[in-house]
């Protein structure tokens, strides 16, 4: 029986609700994610608090015949954690559930064609955030981008880096954030960095961040989320501001953690 089977009857809108985090639960984070196994234990600790709110608080459900099992739920919620694990308060609050599908799956989605007319299109899709609450992910993209540590692409820090935009109702690349300087320093650092992603982009040259983020700014702000946890040490050495900005925001810095024996 999987942890949503279990927790039917916890399930809650409050978002303060936990359950007790199970010893069983730090073995299946070993072992589906190398990323976790280099963590401190203090931060373990944390990210198992946050763990303990997010899968009592987060309706997950199988769709297109997935059979839902507690690998699966703390492989996500394992990965979604580790991005707000040094933030106060409950783990992404307007969050209310998370649909895993076995493999890409396919969505409609609203565009306009160049005469500025609305069209719908379906896509293929890995992944995708709705501001409504709601993340949908293909397992087996969760999986093996969990299992990739250094390759940059991980579709559930994506996500979720979606969801923290989402916050403020916006898609805009701009979560919540302090301060109004920070807010600044953002968006100068964000925005020099997008615009070079694009020159790179329409250029065919080689970058630490995936091309797909020259889409937008809510993109290149999800693709840099990828980098930051999963190439540090390249994207300090090439984007050493965008990496200070996203150190401040997460209050996380992995270059720790792939230095660690």
């Amino acid at each position: 029986m999987s942890i949503w089977e279990q927790l039917k009857t916890l399930f809650s809108n409050d978002k303060h609700v936990s359950v007790v985090f199970k010893e069983e639960w730090a073995a299946l984070l070993e072992k589906n994610l190398p990323l976790y196994s280099l963590f401190p234990d203090s931060l373990k600790q944390r990210v198992h608090e946050k763990i303990s709110q997010f899968v009592a608080t987060t309706f997950f459900e199988g769709c297109g015949g997935l059979e839902l099992t507690n690998e699966m739920i703390l492989t996500v919620a394992g990965q979604a954690c580790t991005l707000i694990v040094n933030h106060e308060g409950p783990p992404y609050p307007n969050l209310k559930s998370v649909l895993l599908y076995p493999s890409s799956f396919s969505s409609i989605q609203d565009g306009f064609d160049k005469m500025g007319n609305p069209t719908k299109e379906r896509t293929t899709r890995l992944g995708e955030s709705w501001s409504n609450g709601t993340v949908i992910l293909a397992w087996d993209s969760v999986a093996s981008g969990a299992q990739n540590i250094f390759d940059g692409r991980n579709v559930t820090f994506h996500e979720f880096a979606h969801q923290l935009d989402q916050e403020n109702s916006l898609s805009d690349g701009i979560p919540f954030l302090h301060t109004p300087q920070a807010y600044h320093t953002w968006a100068e650092v964000l925005n020099e960095g997008f615009e070079k992603l694009i020159v790179k982009a329409e250029r065919g040259k080689r970058s630490v961040m995936d091309h797909y983020g020259a889409t937008n700014r809510a993109e290149f702000f999800a693709v840099a989320t990828e980098c930051f946890f999963e190439k540090p040490r390249q994207m300090k050495k090439k984007h050493p501001k965008l990496y200070d900005v996203l150190h401040e925001y997460y209050q996380l810095d992995p270059l720790v953690w792939i230095a660690r024996p």
